[in-house]
């Protein structure tokens, strides 16, 4: 079950970037050229939303379950863990990392949420999701990432 939902939890992560670039380029568009946020909009960004959500769930099942999250830090104590750089990756920075970017992505969800959003909510919106794209480029176990890589596609 823990390898099906790392592999779950590894396509999510794909699922979020491709929905995180079209929500910011739909916004870059409306700020642009000032429009009213439309259904498409809105849809865009609770699915967004709902998938950074679902991903977090299976994260933190990961994380108390796994070997890399509670048990890690149980093993080896704090102290052992922050001294080790992919310990310390895997048990704090990918989990603080990751909240930090679904609390973004609800926000920038929720500002869209009126029905009188126009252009300065766009603008709002877009900042929060690139704000989080950044955080997930800079936060993702990416295979060039030595220690803490992780494959592409785990499992194809």
């Amino acid at each position: 079950m823990y390898n099906g939902l790392l592999h779950l939890h590894n396509l999510m992560r794909w699922v979020i970037l491709v929905l995180l670039v079209v929500a910011i380029l739909r916004h870059l568009t409306g700020m642009n050229k000032r429009t009213a946020y439309t259904a498409t909009d809105r849809k865009v960004d609770l699915f967004l939303m709902i998938s950074a959500h679902i991903t977090l769930l299976v994260g933190l099942y990961q994380w108390f379950a796994g070997s890399l999250g509670l048990k890690l830090i149980q093993a080896s104590g704090m102290g052992g863990v922050m001294k080790d750089s992919a310990q310390r990756y895997w048990a704090v920075e990918h989990m603080v990392g990751m909240i930090v970017v679904i609390i973004l992505i609800t926000i920038g969800r929720a500002k869209g949420k009126p029905a009188s959003a126009g252009a300065a909510e766009h603008k709002k919106a877009l900042l929060m999701f690139v704000l989080a794209l950044l955080i997930i480029l800079l936060n993702a176990p990416w295979p060039f990432r030595e220690g803490i890589g992780r494959p592409w596609f785990p499992g194809m």
